[in-house]
Protein backbone atom coordinates (compact mmCIF):
# COMPACT_ATOMS: atom_id res chain seq x y z
CA UNK A 1 0.00 0.00 0.00
CA UNK A 2 1.12 3.57 -0.65
CA UNK A 3 2.25 5.34 2.55
CA UNK A 4 4.86 8.01 3.32
CA UNK A 5 5.58 9.54 6.69
CA UNK A 6 6.48 13.19 6.06
CA UNK A 7 7.35 14.08 9.66
CA UNK A 8 5.99 13.47 13.18
CA UNK A 9 2.77 15.35 12.36
CA UNK A 10 2.03 14.46 8.74
CA UNK A 11 1.82 11.58 6.29
CA UNK A 12 0.55 10.56 2.87
CA UNK A 13 -1.89 7.67 2.51
CA UNK A 14 -4.02 6.44 -0.37
CA UNK A 15 -7.55 7.70 -0.16
CA UNK A 16 -10.05 4.95 0.65
CA UNK A 17 -13.87 4.91 0.49
CA UNK A 18 -14.01 5.31 4.29
CA UNK A 19 -12.39 8.75 3.83
CA UNK A 20 -15.25 10.10 1.69
CA UNK A 21 -16.87 11.97 4.59
CA UNK A 22 -13.57 13.64 5.53
CA UNK A 23 -12.78 14.51 1.93
CA UNK A 24 -16.19 16.04 1.35
CA UNK A 25 -16.05 18.04 4.59
CA UNK A 26 -12.60 19.38 3.72
CA UNK A 27 -13.78 20.36 0.24
CA UNK A 28 -17.01 21.87 1.51
CA UNK A 29 -15.31 23.85 4.30
CA UNK A 30 -12.81 25.30 1.79
CA UNK A 31 -15.22 25.60 -1.13
CA UNK A 32 -14.82 29.35 -1.79
CA UNK A 33 -11.06 29.17 -1.35
CA UNK A 34 -10.59 26.15 -3.64
CA UNK A 35 -13.01 27.36 -6.28
CA UNK A 36 -10.65 30.13 -7.43
CA UNK A 37 -8.28 27.61 -9.07
CA UNK A 38 -9.99 24.20 -9.17
CA UNK A 39 -12.72 23.57 -11.76
CA UNK A 40 -14.23 20.50 -10.03
CA UNK A 41 -15.35 22.16 -6.79
CA UNK A 42 -18.91 22.99 -7.91
CA UNK A 43 -19.49 19.41 -9.08
CA UNK A 44 -18.61 18.10 -5.60
CA UNK A 45 -22.09 18.50 -4.16
CA UNK A 46 -22.26 15.73 -1.56
CA UNK A 47 -20.40 12.83 0.00
CA UNK A 48 -21.30 10.52 -2.88
CA UNK A 49 -19.23 12.71 -5.24
CA UNK A 50 -16.20 12.36 -2.96
CA UNK A 51 -16.75 8.61 -2.73
CA UNK A 52 -16.93 8.32 -6.54
CA UNK A 53 -13.68 10.29 -6.83
CA UNK A 54 -11.96 7.96 -4.38
CA UNK A 55 -13.20 4.86 -6.22
CA UNK A 56 -11.85 6.21 -9.52
CA UNK A 57 -8.49 6.95 -7.90
CA UNK A 58 -8.24 3.45 -6.43
CA UNK A 59 -8.82 2.05 -9.91
CA UNK A 60 -6.11 4.40 -11.19
CA UNK A 61 -3.72 2.97 -8.58
CA UNK A 62 -4.64 -0.66 -9.32
CA UNK A 63 -4.07 -0.02 -13.04
CA UNK A 64 -0.53 1.21 -12.28
CA UNK A 65 -1.44 4.63 -13.67
CA UNK A 66 -0.65 6.81 -10.67
CA UNK A 67 -2.45 7.51 -7.41
CA UNK A 68 -4.22 10.11 -5.32
CA UNK A 69 -3.14 10.31 -1.69
CA UNK A 70 -4.59 12.15 1.24
CA UNK A 71 -2.27 14.51 3.05
CA UNK A 72 -2.89 13.91 6.74
CA UNK A 73 -1.85 16.46 9.36
CA UNK A 74 -2.16 15.54 13.05
CA UNK A 75 -4.65 12.82 12.07
CA UNK A 76 -6.84 15.16 10.03
CA UNK A 77 -7.23 15.15 6.24
CA UNK A 78 -5.59 18.37 5.03
CA UNK A 79 -5.48 17.96 1.26
CA UNK A 80 -4.77 15.71 -1.70
CA UNK A 81 -1.73 15.09 -3.89
CA UNK A 82 -1.38 12.69 -6.78
CA UNK A 83 -0.36 11.92 -10.31
CA UNK A 84 -2.52 12.79 -13.29
CA UNK A 85 -1.56 9.47 -14.84
CA UNK A 86 1.72 7.99 -16.00
CA UNK A 87 3.03 8.00 -19.54
CA UNK A 88 5.07 4.79 -19.31
CA UNK A 89 6.41 5.06 -22.88
CA UNK A 90 8.01 8.40 -22.06
CA UNK A 91 8.57 7.69 -18.35
CA UNK A 92 6.80 10.89 -17.37
CA UNK A 93 3.98 12.14 -15.19
CA UNK A 94 2.53 15.31 -13.72
CA UNK A 95 1.67 16.11 -10.12
CA UNK A 96 -1.53 17.77 -8.97
CA UNK A 97 -2.26 18.97 -5.47
CA UNK A 98 -4.47 21.05 -3.21
CA UNK A 99 -4.79 21.88 0.48
CA UNK A 100 -7.76 22.93 2.54
CA UNK A 101 -7.67 26.60 3.45
CA UNK A 102 -6.89 26.02 7.13
CA UNK A 103 -3.79 23.95 6.36
CA UNK A 104 -1.86 26.52 4.33
CA UNK A 105 1.54 27.77 5.48
CA UNK A 106 2.67 24.65 7.34
CA UNK A 107 5.06 23.32 4.70
CA UNK A 108 2.75 20.36 4.07
CA UNK A 109 2.64 20.62 0.30
CA UNK A 110 6.37 21.08 -0.12
CA UNK A 111 7.00 17.98 2.03
CA UNK A 112 4.32 16.01 0.21
CA UNK A 113 5.74 16.95 -3.21
CA UNK A 114 9.26 15.97 -2.12
CA UNK A 115 8.00 12.50 -1.17
CA UNK A 116 6.06 12.09 -4.41
CA UNK A 117 9.07 13.19 -6.46
CA UNK A 118 11.31 10.67 -4.69
CA UNK A 119 8.70 7.95 -5.22
CA UNK A 120 8.40 8.78 -8.93
CA UNK A 121 12.14 8.81 -9.57
CA UNK A 122 13.25 6.02 -7.22
CA UNK A 123 10.33 3.55 -7.13
CA UNK A 124 8.66 4.14 -10.50
CA UNK A 125 11.95 4.94 -12.29
CA UNK A 126 10.40 7.86 -14.17
CA UNK A 127 12.51 10.36 -16.09
CA UNK A 128 10.36 13.52 -16.02
CA UNK A 129 7.82 15.16 -13.72
CA UNK A 130 5.70 18.20 -14.56
CA UNK A 131 3.70 20.56 -12.41
CA UNK A 132 1.35 23.05 -14.01
CA UNK A 133 0.06 26.12 -12.21
CA UNK A 134 -2.13 29.01 -13.28
CA UNK A 135 -0.04 32.10 -13.98
CA UNK A 136 -1.92 34.04 -11.27
CA UNK A 137 -1.79 31.21 -8.68
CA UNK A 138 1.37 32.29 -6.90
CA UNK A 139 1.02 29.85 -3.98
CA UNK A 140 0.88 26.90 -6.35
CA UNK A 141 3.83 28.19 -8.38
CA UNK A 142 5.96 28.50 -5.24
CA UNK A 143 6.01 24.71 -4.78
CA UNK A 144 7.84 23.70 -8.00
CA UNK A 145 10.05 26.78 -7.77
CA UNK A 146 11.07 25.82 -4.22
CA UNK A 147 11.77 22.23 -5.33
CA UNK A 148 14.10 23.04 -8.21
CA UNK A 149 11.73 22.62 -11.17
CA UNK A 150 12.48 24.71 -14.24
CA UNK A 151 9.79 27.00 -15.61
CA UNK A 152 9.62 25.75 -19.19
CA UNK A 153 6.89 27.85 -20.71
CA UNK A 154 3.38 29.19 -20.65
CA UNK A 155 0.32 27.46 -22.08
CA UNK A 156 -2.16 30.14 -23.05
CA UNK A 157 -5.85 29.58 -22.25
CA UNK A 158 -4.95 26.17 -20.91
CA UNK A 159 -7.86 25.61 -18.54
CA UNK A 160 -11.43 26.83 -18.25
CA UNK A 161 -12.39 27.58 -14.65
CA UNK A 162 -16.10 28.38 -14.34
CA UNK A 163 -16.27 31.67 -16.24
CA UNK A 164 -12.77 32.27 -17.58
CA UNK A 165 -9.77 30.71 -19.23
CA UNK A 166 -6.48 30.76 -17.33
CA UNK A 167 -2.95 30.42 -18.62
CA UNK A 168 -0.66 27.81 -17.06
CA UNK A 169 3.05 27.82 -16.43
CA UNK A 170 4.65 24.44 -17.05
CA UNK A 171 7.39 23.42 -14.64
CA UNK A 172 9.59 20.42 -15.38
CA UNK A 173 12.03 18.34 -13.37
CA UNK A 174 14.07 15.53 -14.86
CA UNK A 175 15.75 12.85 -12.81
CA UNK A 176 19.28 14.08 -13.52
CA UNK A 177 18.39 17.56 -12.23
CA UNK A 178 17.03 16.36 -8.90
CA UNK A 179 19.81 17.03 -6.38
CA UNK A 180 18.26 14.76 -3.76
CA UNK A 181 19.22 11.74 -5.89
CA UNK A 182 22.92 12.60 -6.30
Amino acid sequence: MFYFKLNDDSELRLLEPRHADNLFMLTDNSRDYLREWLPWVDSTKDISNSKEFIEVTLKQFSNNNGFQAGIWYKGELAGVIGLHGINWANKSTSIGYWLGEGFQGKGLMTSACKSVIEYCFNELNLKRIEIRAATENYKSQAIPERLGFQKEGCLRSSEFIYDRFVDHYVYGLIKEDDNRLI
